[in-house]
């Protein structure tokens, strides 16, 4: 008995990450980034193998005789028949608060000339999901300060809630947006000690977008002060694709630091269908067979390993959640198509942006029919619960009127009255980017629209009545706004003082 367990010992042994780490190999073929190598029995999938100088690779082929690597920077300067060293090591990511306000690049060096980060904590790239035991139900809203959003689909605290939408049809702008809320949030939790508002800390992943455009993104995130909250990983277009394919996993590896920590964090993938071709491109470098569209068939494992580690972890598990917000770029409106259905089936829900409707100045040009959100009410506080309710059926009925109304039969006064009604929400709903508002205000809004505050006057001046509005609540009951948003809920006392403050705004009309 004693022989047989001394046997599975030397067996493992051979398996210990420290077994093989001096093990060394030959670069026998080196061309697109990748390396085909002899010599690493021992080595893993997804191991770092150093190719010396600082030059590092991933082995993502396991062969009988050989390994293929992918070289992660400077492949240029790899020759055949040099030597390379399995390090025993996956690869890892510096995590942490020292991260927060940085621009890095998917190996976690920094691109902002703002020099070394001493993060002090890493974790791997790549790792299992939270299991069910792990998790609870997502509860808790995050707001995204965009009215049509928290009204009529909202997102949680561990939702993964995928952004989709033809190219220019503001995507990118309702992630930004959604993270400038979160730092005017966070600034908010700092100075006021009697909020339960916990912070969020924000990931921005770029996939192969123009240099120009994620310094602008940084640029933005400075002007509003969210930069502080977040972090910025980049893998441009200038990029190799294995940084492209990295990218996204380094930023969840960010995130899983602070949901580890009980914190919360929010991550965006800009986007993944970049990281669809980036990986498409890698594997037929790697001469993996190809299936449908040319994408290797384990494209949707690549991208359900991904967001399946978004999360709201349950309280024996640290309470931390980690929130994915994906974005997907669709060609012509085709949701169809083979990458946007797979992580449509991936997700809790989907907004859906419509270039008609972009064109036509509704901004967000959210789709109200296709959009959805599986966690539904559930992320929305009572207050806003009890304004919002109707507000999707409303909308759903006023754009079904509308194209009926087109064809010029007389309406009665019903349809009519609906008609009008939803001019003006739609009218409420349009809002400038990077311009988020407080929940407070949009619970303001909604009731005011339920009162048929907007009603007394044209649709085209609804921005100019909300904004007398909320200044008549600000200077008949300052506290009102602050009350609606420390009670969560509507209760009696602000009904009453909501009602107050309206007889009075109506009577100075």
């Amino acid at each position: 008995m004693q022989s047989i367990v001394t046997e599975i010992e030397q067996t493992l042994e051979q398996f210990h990450p420290d077994a093989h780490c001096e093990e060394t190999g030959k670069v026998m073929e080196i061309g697109d980034g990748v390396a085909r190598i002899e010599g690493l029995r021992n080595v893993r999938l997804n191991e770092m193998i150093d190719f010396g100088d600082g030059i590092m690779g991933l082995a993502l082929n396991l062969e009988e005789n050989s390994v293929s690597a992918v070289v992660l920077s400077e492949a240029n300067t790899v020759r055949e028949g040099q030597t390379v060293r399995a390090t025993g090591r996956l690869l890892e990511i510096p995590c942490g608060r020292a991260m927060l306000g940085r621009v890095v690049d998917p190996l976690g060096r920094p691109l902002d000339g703002k020099g070394p980060i001493d993060a002090g904590d890493v974790n791997p790239v790549e790792r299992p999901a939270p299991g069910i035991i792990g998790r609870q139900s997502v509860s808790a809203p995050l707001q995204t300060g965009i009215l049509a959003i928290d009204a009529v689909i909202p997102i949680g605290r561990g939702q993964r809630e995928l952004i989709i939408g033809d190219r220019s049809t503001g995507k990118t702008t309702i992630a930004i947006d959604t993270m400038i809320n979160q730092a005017r949030l966070n600034r908010e939790a700092e100075v006021e000690v009697d909020t339960k508002i916990h912070p969020v800390y924000s990931i921005y992943v770029a996939i192969g977008q123009r240099q120009s455009s994620v310094a602008q993104i940084v640029r933005t995130l400075e002007e509003t002060g969210a930069l502080k909250y977040s972090v910025v990983v980049a893998a441009t277009a200038a990029d190799s694709a294995a940084m492209q394919y990295l990218a996204p996993f380094s930023g969840t590896a960010i995130g899983e630091w602070f949901m580890d920590h009980g914190m919360d964090a929010l991550l965006v993938y800009d986007d993944l269908s970049k990281h669809a071709v980036a990986y498409r491109q890698m594997s037929l470098v790697l001469r993996r067979p190809s299936g449908r569209e040319a994408y290797p068939g384990d494209i949707f494992y690549l991208h359900s390993r991904l967001l399946e580690r978004s999360a709201s972890l349950s309280k024996t598990h640290g309470g931390g959640t980690l929130t994915s917000l994906p974005i997907i770029e669709t060609q012509n409106g085709d949701v169809s198509a083979y990458i946007p259905t797979n992580v449509i089936s991936i997700t809790d829900g989907q907004i859906y942006l419509e270039g008609d409707l972009f064109h036509q100045g509704i901004r967000p040009a959210m789709s109200v029919g296709i959009s959805v959100s599986r966690v539904g009410s559930a992320a929305q506080t009572k207050a806003m619960k009890s304004v919002a309710g109707k507000v999707k059926l409303e909308l759903a009925q006023y754009y079904e009127m509308k194209a009926f109304a087109q064809f010029g039969s007389d309406l009665d006064a019903k349809t009519v009255a609906l008609i009008e009604h939803g001019k003006r929400i739609t009218e409420l709903f349009k809002q400038k980017q990077y311009n988020p508002i407080p929940v407070e205000e949009q619970v303001a809004q909604l009731w005011a629209a339920q009162k048929g505050v907007f009603a007394e006057a044209p649709a085209e001046e609804t921005h100019a009545t909300r904004d007398r509005w909320i200044e008549s609540i600000r200077s008949k009951n300052p506290k009102l706004l602050h009350q609606i948003k420390k009670e969560r809920k509507l209760t009696p006392e602000i009904i009453e003082a909501l009602e107050a403050v309206l007889a009075e705004y109506q009577a100075t009309i």
